[in-house]
């Protein structure tokens, strides 16, 4: 028997105790009154002047026996969303990211003689740091100074069978940390500073641009052709209707729809799934916030993805400048903007993209450590080109403009033939948002379909199916727009300055054991 074993075996002794002695380990309810810890903490000193009795409830984090008599660390969440009513992640770190002495937690004293010996002698037998207990008495100060209560009465609420880690970060494993969140979460203050601070980032993004006069809209998950993106998709089946259905890839073909139904400004907070490369950016399962305007173009949007991101910053660090992997970013002045051509000439020494042929940008490739499938598009080697090389050395916030044609079928044409009225923000090497100056042509649009559907014939996966319901939607009329998407877990990568994407997702995508 292994001593994990042993252990849940012995506390299920101590359930069998506490039934014996008419006490349930697992109770409908609790008995008395109790308050949030962040409550008892805003008002302590008037609570303590009246000698008010209050009541707590939560998760015992640390026990130490002294006696005839027990300190507690009491958690119950509570003070992780009350930040100084602010949502600055910055201001949250100050505030919680320290175990002992943390505002996460209140000091409990529970005496002998306060409790009377039958019920001290069941606590001791029977708690445990990781049970939740509910916990009444007055509340005082010690002589060090620490606020605390003075237990009268304790209930058990959930009796646990198996021990929290003593030493969480100390697991060999780091991915059992992803596997079992629930106990990093309870382990690691700094992880539930980071989700709080997503929840934060997810609030101001609906304030920015319900503020804009946008409106909130929801579209489908299951989509009878994968469109919006070039990516591959989930495939299901629908018994019912006998028919195969995809996990949405972007909710993008929909909102142009409510665009032609005469919609002006909305936007979609949600998830995609992409059946893709798992890494340190990618996850198969993705939230994004993507948002379309009629009568834009991308001259337009990105004015406002400027706009917007210089408000989450402030909102979210506090000013106009943080850090982000050792690397100092500022969005206090204009954001650069380069054409894709320009950015390949200075990070990849492709100086001349237009004479460049699909076969003399392969061998350039090669020097990259990049090899081209034999279908892949000179578009789509130059766009592998750019993420590998450049777009890391894109530190500071950056506007990529003009990309080429074929990598875009769904934007409009710009001035020159083979590039497209879309661009890309970069910040800290990460890709942010992807926006076009959306094509509203349908006959250009359905031209742009067939050839990627040549493609995909032709071996490229990531093309774009045609799509003759929303080249139908398109002949009906929809006016000048321009959309975009923000990958919301990069964004919160980016302003909790966090490495992994799988450090931002609660739950992310995982190989079961």
């Amino acid at each position: 028997m292994t001593p994990g074993e042993e252990i849940r075996l012995h506390r299920i002794q101590k359930t069998e105790t506490l039934k014996k002695s008419g006490v349930d380990p697992y109770p409908e309810k609790i008995s008395f009154p109790v308050a949030s810890i962040a409550d008892i903490r805003k008002k302590f000193k008037t609570y303590a002047r009246a000698k008010k009795t209050v009541g707590i409830a939560g998760r015992i984090m640390a026990k130490r026996e002294h006696g005839g008599s027990i300190f507690l660390d009491i958690f119950d969440g509570s003070t992780m969303l009350t930040i100084n009513g602010s949502t600055s992640f910055d201001k949250a770190q100050d505030k919680t990211l320290t175990t002992s002495g943390s505002t996460d937690v209140f000091q409990v004293f529970i005496g002998k003689d306060k409790i009377g010996e039958n019920s001290f002698s069941l606590f001791v037998d029977t708690a445990d740091v990781g049970d939740f207990v509910a916990i009444s008495g007055k509340l005082f100060v010690t002589k060090r100074g620490e606020e605390t209560l003075e237990a009268t009465k304790w209930e058990m609420l959930t009796k646990t069978l198996r021990p929290l880690p003593e030493k969480w970060h100390g697991l060999s494993d780091t991915e059992e940390r992803f596997r079992k969140r629930y106990l990093d979460l309870v382990m690691n203050p700094e992880v539930r500073a980071r989700f709080v601070a997503r929840s934060a980032i997810v609030h101001e993004i609906r304030n920015f641009f319900d503020t804009e006069k946008f409106m909130e809209v929801e579209t489908p998950m299951l989509h009878p052709i994968a469109g919006g993106a070039l990516a591959r998709p989930f495939r299901t089946h629908h018994n019912a209707l006998d028919i195969d259905l995809y996990l949405r890839i972007a909710p993008e073909l929909y909102l142009k729809k409510l665009l032609v139904g005469g919609f002006r400004k909305v936007y979609e907070i949600g998830k995609s799934f992409r059946n893709e490369g798992i890494d340190p950016r990618h996850n198969p399962e993705f939230t994004t916030i993507e948002w379309y305007a009629a009568y834009w173009d991308e001259e337009d949007m990105m004015d406002f993805t400027e706009k917007c991101f210089k408000y989450l910053v402030k909102k979210i660090t506090g000013g106009a400048e943080f850090a982000y992997q050792e690397q100092k970013i500022s969005c206090a002045g204009a954001f650069q903007r380069l054409p894709f051509k320009e950015v390949l000439k200075r990070h990849a020494q492709i100086l001349d993209y237009d004479k460049e042929s699909r076969e003399s940008l392969v061998l350039k490739a090669r020097q990259f450590g990049i090899e081209p499938e034999a279908h892949e598009s000179k578009g789509k080697i130059a766009d592998e080109i750019y993420k590998k090389v450049c777009r890391p050395k894109m530190i500071q916030p950056t506007f990529l403009t003009n990309h080429p044609l074929d990598i875009s079928p769904l934007a409009k044409k710009h001035a020159k033939p083979d590039e497209v009225r879309r661009f890309q923000l970069i910040i800290g090497g990460l890709e942010l948002v992807n926006a076009f100056s959306e094509l509203n042509d349908p006959i250009d649009q359905l031209e742009r379909f067939t050839e990627q559907d040549s493609m995909k014939k032709a071996g490229e996966m990531e093309s774009h199916p045609v799509d003759e319901d929303f080249v139908e939607a398109l002949e009906y009329g929809m006016p000048p727009a321009a959309g975009a998407a923000i990958g919301i877990d990069r964004l919160v990568m980016l302003l909790t300055d966090t490495e992994s994407i799988k450090e931002v997702i609660l739950f992310p995508t995982m190989r079961p054991k």
